[in-house]
């Protein structure tokens, strides 16, 4: 109940937007598969980006 009012870490954030992009990339893969592809390589810079923060 009280995680109402506690701001998400930067690692969180990162998490999600990582999930989000994968699932995006997965969606595209059928259709273009060159957006897929930078999808793809945006989530892995962004676990680039997690792997350093631990």
């Amino acid at each position: 109940m009280f995680k109402l009012f506690k701001k998400k870490s930067q690692k969180e954030k990162l998490q999600k937007q990582y999930g989000i992009l994968l699932k995006e990339a997965h969606s595209l893969s059928t259709i273009n598969r060159k957006l897929s592809d930078q999808k793809i390589y945006e989530a892995e810079e962004i676990m680039r980006i997690l792997e350093k923060l631990e």
